[in-house]
């Protein structure tokens, strides 16, 4: 349940503060959009340890950002003592207000559809999507923060991503504000987002060229990326809707859109009253003309709230290939939340499970005991009266990464059943001609037969949750006497990186290929064992230790121990068999 956790200790000119938080962040990863979320309700790192480079990436692989800043503010007046106060997740001019306890439970819990869980703060809390994320924030576990009045409101927030199509390009989240000490008044809501759309190089040029235009009829807030600039041409634009409470009449509430130019030229004002003001103002700009950057708020109110009363609305998050795209996905999304998130599912992720061999591997996805069997799931929200609706399994390969692009290997769906290719189940699957210590990519996914009642398309789980890393190859073998080097000699004029499955390529946090990315392998290794690396005239430059009973190779990314890239020349190696105390020399040579 709980993956990362970072003590957060707050610093000040005066004195240090070491009151503590568990914070925490997941990535809704389900479907085409990789979305960051934390527990202090932002849509970007926050005060987390968020080690990534993308908040918000659609279509998947592709680099290409939307999100700078994301999350909602509160605006209120203190019934007892009359004062105007804002406290908000995320802003410019202002500290992060939100956070949650120190709870170790005080994460971010992650439910699967049908899946039922003891929340210490929402027990039995059912999966609705097929990932559900759910947190908890307030505005005063933290009395340190400067120039901050708590309202004194928790905030419970839940957040639901599909795997497939229609609803793979959605992600809706659930707000429940509930006033924990003092009863508030003329309550606002406002979500604000600093849209930064385009694909995301190593600067932040690429979002200053975007703008904010507002749908009043939709409630709904745009963030677009103007043609050319540093970025070029973004495939999807962003779209956050805001759907209000239900019981309150429509014509009670009063809607804001206000939109600030950024570069220096406009921002949130950092006062609680001029905030507020903003938030009730009751205003919606004229769209934006000139694209200098697309940062805004859609604020809707007023509510008054006593405590122990609960405000519950929700913020749908659209995407799309242009905003064509967006519009037919927003459409999707009406239609969505009519029917309470009650739509068929896909089945349940298939058990994949790899043996790796000599140029090969071996996947199997025949249900177990103790496994969570797919050909066996329950649908209570089919049209068609199909309540176990199961049709078959896909086999998907990637050379690249576990993003994709994938290569479909084979369908396999149930023989004589009138839907499908009728080709008969099948639960394993040899892959051979592989190259020897290169990542390969497979997954196994589990897909659903149309709902032809209610003309609801097959629905598949999903593949980037079951994709498996696969390295084929040899063990290691009993000693040192055949480690050798590959490539050897290493040319640097060689694009290793365009090799198919790649040799050499970025890490997962950009895709532009670096200096620090070069690679040679150190083959045939025993299992524990230490590689030293010297130039020919014996200056030490590396040592690699190597410990792994089942991989027989050791990386090095050409550069010393102090972190330079090495030059070219011939360079002498030792491997050290640390379980018998062997040695074996050996030589490379290196060209750049």
């Amino acid at each position: 349940m709980i993956k990362k956790t970072v003590i957060l200790i707050l610093y000040t000119t005066s004195q240090l503060y070491s009151q503590r938080t568990h914070l925490d962040y997941k990535v809704h990863d389900v479907g085409q959009i990789r979305q960051l979320v934390t527990n202090m309700g932002t849509l970007w790192r926050a005060a987390t340890d968020y080690p990534g480079l993308i908040y918000s990436e659609f279509p998947r692989g592709s680099f290409e950002e939307h999100i700078g800043e994301g999350g909602i503010w509160i605006g209120a007046i203190n019934e007892g003592t009359g004062d105007t106060a804002v406290s908000v997740t995320t802003s410019w001019n202002s500290n992060f207000e939100f956070y949650p306890t120190d709870e170790q439970w005080d994460s971010i819990w992650v439910v699967n559809k049908n899946d039922t869980v003891n929340i210490p703060y929402w027990h039995n809390y059912a999966g609705v999507s097929d990932q559900d994320f759910v947190c908890r924030y307030s505005d005063d576990n933290l009395s340190n923060i400067p120039s901050h009045k708590p309202l004194h409101v928790e905030v419970i927030q839940t957040s639901y991503a599909w795997a497939s199509p229609p609803l793979d390009q959605i992600i809706v989240y659930n707000f429940y504000v509930i006033p924990r000490k003092v009863n508030l008044k003329k309550v606002y809501i406002a979500y604000w987002l600093d849209a930064n759309v385009g694909y995301r190089g190593t600067s932040w040029d690429f979002a200053l060229d975007d703008y904010s235009v507002y749908y009043k009829e939709e409630h709904m807030g745009v963030g677009i990326d103007n043609p050319g600039g540093a970025d070029g041409n973004a495939v999807s634009p962003i779209g956050v809707k805001i759907f209000p409470p239900k019981n309150v009449p429509l014509d009670s509430i009063r809607w804001t859109f206000n939109w600030y130019p950024g570069q220096g030229m406009g921002a949130p004002p950092p006062e609680d009253v001029l905030r507020y003001k903003q938030m009730a103002a009751g205003v919606i700009m004229e769209d934006q003309q000139d694209p200098i950057g697309s940062q805004f708020i859609i604020s809707f109110g007023p509510f008054d709230l006593n405590v122990g009363d609960t405000l519950h609305f929700q913020v749908g998050e659209i995407l799309g290939q242009g905003i064509n795209g967006l519009s037919a996905n927003l459409k999707t999304l009406d239609w969505l939340v009519q029917k309470n998130f009650k739509v068929p599912s896909p089945p349940p992720v298939p058990p994949l499970r790899v043996q790796t061999m000599n140029h090969q591997v071996i996947l199997n996805w025949e249900s177990q005991k103790g496994d969570i069997n797919p050909e066996t799931y329950y649908d209570p929200n089919r049209g068609d009266n199909i309540t176990q609706p199961f049709e078959g399994y896909r086999l998907y390969k990637s050379t690249i990464s576990s993003s994709g692009p994938w290569t479909l290997l084979g369908e396999y769906d149930i023989a004589n059943d009138g839907f499908g290719n009728e080709t008969g189940l099948q639960h394993e699957y040899i892959d051979k001609g592989l190259l020897n210590n290169f990542e390969y990519y497979y997954s196994v996914t589990a897909f659903s037969k149309k709902d032809t009642s209610i003309n609801f398309p097959s629905q598949e789980s999903s593949i980037f949750s079951n994709s498996k890393t696969v390295v084929p190859g040899t063990e290691p073998p009993q000693t040192v006497g055949e480690v050798a080097v590959v490539p050897n000699p290493y040319r640097g004029d060689i694009a290793y990186y365009s090799y198919n499955p790649p040799w050499e390529k970025p890490q997962a946090t950009r895709a532009t290929w670096m200096e620090q990315d070069r690679r040679i392998q150190f083959i045939n290794l025993p299992a524990d064992c230490v590689i030293k690396i010297y130039s020919l005239a014996g200056d030490y430059i590396n040592t690699l230790n190597h410990n792994n009973a089942e991989k027989g190779y050791q990386d090095w990314n050409l550069t010393s121990y102090v972190g330079q890239a090495v030059s070219s020349g011939i360079y002498l190696f030792t491997v050290e068999d640390l379980n018998n105390g062997k040695v074996q020399v050996g030589k490379f040579v290196i060209i750049k």
